[in-house]
């Protein structure tokens, strides 16, 4: 695990808790009536959870080349992630219309 600084380590594991910690709570908040469409942004976030993870995982395997399917995987996620992130976001966007 010598690739990384401690810096940089931490900032890693901190954020993929903190992304795991606000999966929870947005899951949270759309058990309220008024939010109900928020659930489909607590799991548009699981895939870039999963993306964060393949980096973590080839950072603390040194970022060998037998390993190098996880960069691959990573990008594919984020992309997926990122896209999952617009749709849940244009959906809470047209639903929030209904409550007012």
């Amino acid at each position: 695990m010598h690739e990384l600084s401690f810096g940089t380590w931490l900032i890693h594991i901190s954020s993929v808790v903190e992304w795991i910690y606000a999966i929870f709570i947005i899951k949270k908040i759309s058990n309220f009536e008024k939010y109900k469409t928020f659930f489909w942004l607590s799991l548009a976030m699981i895939p870039n959870l999963i993306s964060a993870m393949c980096a973590i995982t080839w950072h603390i395997f040194d970022n060998q080349e037998s390993l190098y399917g996880l960069v691959t995987l990573q990008g594919i996620l984020t992309f997926i992630g990122n896209s999952t992130l617009a749709i849940a976001t244009i959906v809470i966007y047209k639903t929030s219309f209904t409550y007012e």
